[in-house]
């Protein structure tokens, strides 16, 4: 064997290892971003032409003009599903996230100097200095508990996140109450999967109902659906409606978006749905703290297809920005006087939570949110009373 030989070969192996490396970082990089996994498949392909290109220059350089021809034409080729891609990307992320991330509940604080919370023209009936009872809830509800507090509870900072006053959402809500870590949460009914832990840990859980909200369903502001029915609303979310034109839209396959599981508004789904089987929601790719991928029910994204739900409280919030409209139910909008008479269809009791405290104030608590002051700041929130 040569030494010219011996000398591409050693170039090859030390180039093509070269490459390799910078290939498998560059894989691992694009891997690790959400947005980005698409281009994994392409820069591996792209390390192997490369590889390939280097051992053609250097064992066929008669070729050279072809190889470049070849290479030129790979990134020419390239540059269709990319393009593709990014300009897919960019419709994609121009359509609003309509959620309620979107209601700021910082403005919601108790004591706060500028609260929107709702407060009593008169002291409260109740006054509770110490033995706080530790609460937590859904955070559709926490302009309504917040106001609780305000009435109640001694004047001081309330984090939403750390203190006796917490609002986690309804998932972790009901786990902080099972684990006892707080006394009472504000949610609505929970579902099977939380019976089943509360089951499993020998806890029984005592819902109290306080107050009466909707479970609504809304769409983009143009289009032309003004309503549901009940069986229209199974079928979408069951998969057997697909497209506007089959209820009087237009002829657009529907978006018809999810939240997570055991949050309050899916349970509500779930049990709108009986025993007809719901579809797999729809998913979205989100990067966690420590850089890996996990794959989460999609967020509500306002395109002129999609449908989601939400509880009148924050649908409300929501439809200020003028981008989305509530839907009538069997011919019935939802608001108060629909709430009250029950004539909307998916009005439904959130409740006071408890699970065996053996804080004496919590009990104390609820009996006064059911008495005319705690039901008058029901109702001032924008729910309807029980009382």
């Amino acid at each position: 064997m040569n030494k010219e030989l011996v000398g591409k070969i050693f170039g090859c192996i030390v180039l093509g290892a070269i490459i390799t490396v910078i290939g498998v970082v560059a894989v691992v990089m694009t891997a690790l971003n959400a947005q980005g996994r698409v281009y994994s498949l392409l820069v591996a392909v792209t390390t192997v032409v490369f590889i390939i290109y280097i051992i053609g220059q250097m064992f066929a350089p008669q070729k050279s003009r072809l190889w470049n021809r070849a290479l030129f034409v790979y990134f020419l080729f390239c540059t269709l599903p990319v393009a593709g891609y990014e300009i897919s990307s960019y419709y994609h992320n121009s359509i609003p996230v309509v959620s309620e991330a979107e209601v700021n509940l910082e403005q919601y604080k108790p004591f706060g100097a500028d609260s929107k919370i709702q407060k009593l023209d008169q002291p409260a009936t109740l006054s509770l200095q110490s033995d706080l009872p530790k609460i937590d809830g859904a955070t559709a509800l926490y302009p309504l508990y917040a106001s609780f507090v305000q009435a109640v509870y001694p004047e001081k900072d309330y984090d939403l996140y750390a203190s006796e006053v917490m609002v986690s959402k309804t998932p972790n809500a009901y786990e902080n109450l099972l684990e006892g870590k707080v006394d009472v949460i504000f949610a609505a009914g929970p579902s099977e999967e939380q019976l089943l832990a509360a089951k499993e840990k020998g806890v029984e859980l005592k819902l109290t109902p306080i107050g009466r909200e909707a479970f609504v369903f809304f769409v983009h502001a143009e289009n032309p659906v003004q309503g549901l029915t009940t069986q229209q609303i199974r079928d979408i979310y069951a998969g057997d409606i697909i497209s506007w034109d089959e209820v009087g839209g237009g002829y657009e396959l529907i978006r018809a978006f999810q939240r997570p599981e055991n949050s309050g508004s899916q349970t509500m789904l779930q049990k709108i749905m009986g025993d007809k089987e719901l579809m797999t929601a729809p998913q979205e790719d989100v990067v966690t703290g420590m850089g890996g991928i996990i794959e989460q029910t999609a967020n509500y994204k306002n395109y002129s297809n999609a449908i989601g739900y939400s509880f009148l409280f924050y649908a409300t919030e929501m439809v200020r920005n003028g981008n989305i409209r509530l839907l009538a139910i069997d011919g019935v909008l939802p608001d108060k006087e629909t709430i009250k008479n029950r004539a909307y269809p998916f009005a439904a009791e959130f409740y006071a939570v408890t699970a065996g405290t053996d804080n004496p104030n919590a009990e104390k608590l609820i009996e006064w949110i059911l008495s005319p002051q705690g039901q008058e700041l029901v109702e001032k929130t924008g729910y309807v009373p029980v009382k």
